[in-house]
């Protein structure tokens, strides 16, 4: 067994997880995280608790944040919120079609990475120079992608839920319109995207639900026999696992378990409690 703790960097940002070392900070209690840049101060959002399975190769905690890590953190929070003032000005400015998706700053090097997004590559090298002399920084620009957009904007998902990409998912995994297919969705890019306007990435880790579940619940169009009569499958419902049927006498539908109208399953309580199974 192990313990693991959860932070943040943001309020209802992504989570990173710590081993929490000697440390045993509380729920909204500042901590400092290691990072290649140096302790940076985060959210602790999950205190320490022990897991049922070794986990290896997590940073350690590095203890509570003091009153000079605060200070830094508010510091870097200023220019970051500067630089974002300053680059949407400058992107005016020059009239580029370019919008600013986030800022990154390092207070040791003194840079800032601008992060955007462009419906096509961007000539921004005047934008750069004139970034670099007003922010008194140097500046990098990186253009990034709709799901790194979403990912860094956070927001909330059609299941009402923060976006996977913003809390746990740390990376983007093929998705296709098979994967929506195979769980009974309509392929209707309005209700399989997500927010970056991309295909859902839940469909890619739910995906292999559904196609274990297929395997084993009765097929579209088999003739069954249900407690209400004997019909044909006309729907699925893998969360639920329970089937749609329409029955044979007056087409009426009606909602079952999969296993009530699974013939293994059936011949098993035929055998067992004296064919309760066949109602």
């Amino acid at each position: 067994m192990g313990m693991i703790m959860a932070v943040s960097f943001t309020r209802y940002g992504r989570l990173y997880y710590l081993d929490p070392g000697g440390h045993t900070p509380k729920v909204g209690d500042k901590v400092l995280v290691p990072t290649d840049a140096g302790p940076e101060v985060a959210e602790c959002v999950w205190a320490p608790q022990w897991v049922s399975e070794e986990i290896d190769g997590l940073p350690v905690c590095a203890g509570l944040a003091q009153e000079e890590h605060l200070g830094r953190d508010e510091a870097n929070r200023k220019r970051r919120a500067e630089g974002r003032s300053v680059a949407k000005r400058l992107i005016r400015r020059h009239d580029l079609p370019m919008k600013v998706v986030g800022i990154d700053y390092l207070d040791g090097d003194n840079v800032f990475t601008v992060y955007f997004s462009a419906p096509h590559r961007v000539d921004f090298r005047a934008l750069v120079r004139d970034l670099a002399r007003n922010l008194r920084a140097r500046v990098e620009l990186r253009q990034i992608g709709p799901r790194d957009e979403a990912r860094l904007q956070g927001g909330i998902g059609p299941c009402g839920r923060d976006l996977c990409c913003a809390t746990f998912l740390k990376d983007f995994e093929p998705v296709s319109v098979r994967m929506a297919k195979d769980q009974d969705l309509p392929v209707n890019p309005l209700r399989i995207a997500g927010a970056c306007g991309r295909l859902m990435c839940c469909l890619k880790y739910e995906h292999p639900l559904y196609v274990k579940a297929h395997e084993k619940m009765p097929r579209l169009g088999l003739k069954v026999d249900t407690p209400e009569g004997s019909g044909t499958v006309v729907g699925r419902n893998v969360p639920s696992d329970s089937v749609v049927v329409r029955l044979d006498d007056g087409g009426r539908r009606c909602a079952c378990p999969s296993a009530s109208v699974c013939s293994p399953r059936r011949q098993h309580d035929a055998m067992y409690t004296g064919g309760g199974g066949d109602a």
